[in-house]
């Protein structure tokens, strides 16, 4: 794999996309899908306490990683059966008549919106750490994709038909993207790692939150009131290639990891009847 590479099936397009270094913009891609008030209030006021990340920070990331696996290299009765136990979940969260907006995690609108955001995390990650495309290549990636959105609830006439189409969709989606101060105090908690202890985060939180700011769009920075300049871009842009270099010379179990060990267990878990989420 490397900037030249050029993917010649849906499999190697899918394994360009899974990369476990891909989660460095991981918490960018969560600032994005909260934008939109009705997915930020969902997770801001959720009532599902097991899947909270500031309670329980490890089921969380097992939930939401075995979701982009199965999403990406499950097959489709892996899919199904995921759908199944996260809907069961997502039936839990609806808004109530104190919540400043209305939202239900079941709504395959804020559902699209979710899968798109996804969607641009893969492609941020395919571009960093596979190498820039060229547009009828972007299609292959993504049609790759598809699956993000439409193992949930949105309906396969929901997902934009082309890349093309995606860029109308996403574009006009902007118009609803805005966050306030409670969802942004919640999403800067994510961006600095203040869910995890206090040691970790104050090593780890300030290299987080630089790196989480570097994948996120313009706009959405603006959001959140998160500084960003030029030295800040090159010297971000100097990290990913140092990262990205490591990453196209690991053999392929070490290069998805861990998203190959999340979808193990959850065939494991299929195998034996444990709970899936």
């Amino acid at each position: 794999m490397g900037a030249t590479a050029r993917p010649e099936t849906m499999r190697a397009v899918r394994d360009d996309m899974v990369i476990g270094a891909g989660l460095l913009a991981g918490g960018a891609n969560i600032i994005m899908q909260l934008a939109r008030p009705g997915v930020g209030y969902g997770v801001v006021e959720s009532r599902v306490d097991d899947g909270n990340v500031y309670t329980r920070p490890l089921k969380r990331t097992r939930t939401t990683l075995t979701y982009l696996a199965v999403a990406t290299l499950g097959t489709d009765e892996e899919r199904q059966a995921y759908r199944r136990a996260v809907d069961r979940q997502h039936r839990q969260v609806y808004s109530t008549a104190d919540s400043p907006v209305r939202y239900s995690a079941m709504d395959p609108r804020l559902q699209l919106w979710v899968a798109a955001c996804l969607y641009k995390g893969f492609e941020d990650v395919y571009h960093v750490f596979a190498g820039r495309l060229e547009p009828d290549e972007l299609d292959a990636v993504y049609r790759a994709a598809a699956p993000l959105g439409t193992t949930l609830q949105v309906r396969e006439d929901m997902w934009p038909a082309d890349r093309a189409a995606f860029e109308r969709y996403w574009n006009g989606a902007l118009a609803q993207v805005s966050i306030d101060d409670t969802v942004r105090e919640y999403l800067l908690g994510i961006a600095t790692l203040a869910f995890l202890p206090k040691p970790l985060r104050t090593l780890f939180g300030p290299g987080n939150r630089f790196v989480t700011t570097g994948f996120l769009p313009q706009r959405f920075r603006d959001e959140m009131r998160l500084p960003w300049s030029p030295r800040h871009q090159r010297r971000w842009d100097r990290l990913m290639r140092a990262i990205a270099a490591v990453v196209r010379r690991l053999p392929r179990p070490l290069r998805e990891f861990p998203y190959n060990a999340y979808l193990w267990d959850l065939r494991r878990r299929l195998r034996t009847g444990r709970p899936l989420v």
